[in-house]
């Protein structure tokens, strides 16, 4: 079965599909090997990551393609990324999809921000129309050859054109042929309920933002709404960054990275998870000594 199949397969089941974010090849099979069975590849930490960026619409659509073709290869659950504004018009869009195809990718997500595209919960945004964005929806349903790539739509007109203006542009991105509809945004509870409520029968997506702007909301609870799909796009990143911050501070007070307070995986766990063990029975098979 395809990593599209699979994720096909898991959306039309019972429940909610929860996939934790990636920014590079490591940081995926960690997620992969905890248990979650989706990953979802960020383009908030692909650009910190990348380029040492904000996430300002700076990543071009072949950075991005390659990073997703190597978090695709590395591990063997369902990516999910995102594609940004599809990198420009309808055209843009066609090519978009079929390079995200060609990566690996189980599902794609692209967005209604003008360009440059800002990270969805940075202040600022601005939205295309309404019906440009269905012709990019359009577009990029017609651009796929696998007919199991996920096509997402998400709109981030909550900030500046109101909350239900984004639920209106979800009905109409569904309506354009959107496998998902990912509302970016909403910042209450009440929000929340609203967009499940009125895009009931929407296999929907929800970011659980590390930001602090999006209200509190656990897996359950997003279930019992009706969620298909949660994201939790940086954590890992920031978890990542925070523990690289007290290593480094300790080890520059003490000189000694054993005093460092964080708990290091050891080598051999380490090379475990990038698949040394693979490699060495490839050497044993293949590779003659002498």
């Amino acid at each position: 079965m395809s990593t599209r199949t699979h994720l096909r397969a898991l959306l039309r089941q019972p429940g909610i599909v929860a996939a934790p974010g990636a920014y590079d090849c490591v940081s995926a099979l960690v997620i992969a090997a905890t248990g979650f069975p989706a990953v979802y590849m960020t383009g908030n930490g692909v650009s910190a990551a990348y380029l040492g960026a904000a996430d300002v619409g700076l990543l071009t659509l072949t950075e991005m393609a390659g990073q997703a073709a190597r978090i695709a290869a590395a591990v063997s659950v369902p990516v999910i990324t995102d594609a940004d504004t599809g990198y420009g018009n309808p055209l843009n869009v066609t090519r978009t999809v079929q390079e995200y195809e060609r990566a690996g990718v189980a599902a794609l997500h692209i967005e209604d921000q003008t360009f440059p595209k800002r990270c969805g919960n940075m202040e600022g945004k601005t939205v295309i129309p309404r019906p440009e964005m269905v012709q990019k929806v359009r577009a990029a349903v017609r651009a796929r050859q696998d007919p199991d790539l996920v096509i997402i739509a998400r709109t981030d007109a909550r900030d500046p054109h109101g909350i239900a203006d984004a639920i209106a542009r979800g009905r109409a991105y569904a309506e354009a042929g959107a496998d998902m509809v990912f509302v970016e945004g909403p910042r209450t509870r009440e929000e929340i309920e609203r967009v499940a409520r009125e895009l009931r029968g929407i296999p929907l997506v929800f970011n659980n933002s590390a930001s602090g702007k999006v209200p509190p909301i656990n897996v359950a609870d997003l279930e019992a709404l009706g969620f298909k799909l949660v994201i939790f796009p940086t954590h890992a990143l920031y978890a990542a960054t925070r523990a690289v911050q007290q290593f480094m501070a300790a080890l520059r007070e003490t000189g000694d990275p054993r005093k460092a307070p964080v708990d290091l995986v050891d080598f051999e766990s380490f090379n475990s998870l990038i698949g040394l063990d693979r490699i060495r029975e490839l050497e044993r098979e293949f590779v003659t000594e002498g």
